[in-house]
C-alpha cells in the first residue's frame, strides 16, 4: 500500500482514471534502467523519479563537464568534474527519497550488458551512438526485456518502443530495431553532437517523451509506440508517426535468425 506521504506526492497521478492507485503501485514496483545520464537520460531520470519509479538505474561512466550543462539538466555547475552517476544520485534523492537509485559507473559493453539488463523490467536507451543502440536492442531482445529507444539530432529526434520477443494482436512477432535500421551508417557519416551541435530544449522534449512512454508501458494506458516511430522536426515544430513491421530477414527474430548472443559486438 502507498504511504500517506506517497498518496499526497502522487495525488495528481492517482486521480487520473487511467493511472489510479493501482497504476501508481505498478510504478513503485517497477525497475527501470536508463542508458546514459546525458541529454536524453537527464530529463528521463528526473521525470521517472518524480513519477515514483521504485528502482531507477543508470549506466554511465562519464564525468560532468561544463559543455554538458546546456542540456543535461540533472547536473549543475557545482557538479563539474563529478561522476555523472553521483551527480544524478544526489538530484534524484533530493527530488524523491522513495526512489531506490542504482548508479552503474561503467560503459555498456557486450561483456556486461546482459547482466545489467537482467536486473530490470524495462530499459530506456538514451545513448548517442549507433554501436550502443544496436548493442542495447540486441541485449534486450535476448533478455526478453522491453526497450524504449530514442535518438537525438541537431533539430530532430525520434522515439520508438521495442518488444520483438512478443507477438502482436495479429499473432505475428513485433519488429526489432534492426527491422527499422538494418545497418548502421558508415563511420563519420553522422556527426556527433560535439561536431554538429544539439538544441538543449529538444533534448528535454524528447527525454520527457521517453519518460512518458515508459510510464505508459508500466501502467498500460493508451496506445504505445511498438511498431511505430515518432519523429520530431523542431525547425517546423512538426510531429509525425510512421508504422514499421517485422522484417523476415532481420537477424534477431527473422525467419532464419543468426544473432544468438552478443559475440558479434566489438
Amino acid at each position: 500500500m502507498l504511504s500517506a506521504d506517497e498518496l499526497e506526492r502522487y495525488a495528481r497521478h492517482i486521480v487520473l482514471r487511467e493511472i489510479g492507485g493501482q497504476g501508481q503501485a505498478a510504478l513503485r514496483s517497477a525497475k527501470v534502467l536508463v542508458i546514459g545520464a546525458g541529454g536524453l537520460g537527464a530529463p528521463v531520470l528526473m521525470y521517472l523519479a518524480a513519477a515514483g519509479i521504485g528502482t531507477l538505474g543508470v549506466v554511465d561512466d562519464d564525468h560532468v563537464s561544463l559543455s554538458n550543462l546546456q542540456r543535461q539538466i540533472i547536473h549543475a555547475t557545482p557538479d563539474i568534474g563529478a561522476r555523472k552517476v553521483d551527480s544524478a544520485a544526489a538530484k534524484i534523492h533530493a527530488l524523491n527519497p522513495h526512489v531506490t537509485f542504482v548508479g552503474h559507473d561503467a560503459r555498456l559493453r557486450p561483456s556486461n550488458a546482459m547482466e545489467l539488463i537482467a536486473a530490470y523490467d524495462l530499459v530506456l536507451d538514451g545513448s548517442d551512438n549507433f554501436a550502443t543502440r544496436y548493442l542495447v536492442s540486441d541485449a534486450c531482445y535476448l533478455a526478453k526485456k522491453p526497450l524504449v529507444s530514442a535518438a537525438l539530432g541537431t533539430f530532430d529526434g525520434s522515439l520508438t518502443t521495442l518488444r520483438p520477443h512478443e507477438k502482436n494482436a495479429a499473432g505475428g512477432l513485433n519488429p526489432t530495431y534492426r527491422c527499422l535500421f538494418p545497418d548502421a551508417p558508415p563511420p563519420g557519416m553522422v556527426p556527433s553532437c560535439q561536431e554538429a551541435g544539439v538544441m538543449g530544449a529538444l533534448a528535454g522534449v524528447l527525454g520527457s517523451m521517453m519518460a512518458l512512454e515508459a510510464i505508459r508501458e508500466i501502467t498500460g494506458f493508451g496506445e504505445g509506440l511498438v511498431g511505430r516511430l515518432l519523429m520530431i522536426d523542431a525547425r517546423a515544430m512538426r510531429f509525425e508517426t510512421l508504422r514499421y513491421a517485422r522484417d523476415p530477414d532481420n537477424p534477431l527474430n527473422g525467419d532464419a535468425p543468426t544473432i544468438m548472443d552478443l559475440s558479434g559486438h566489438c
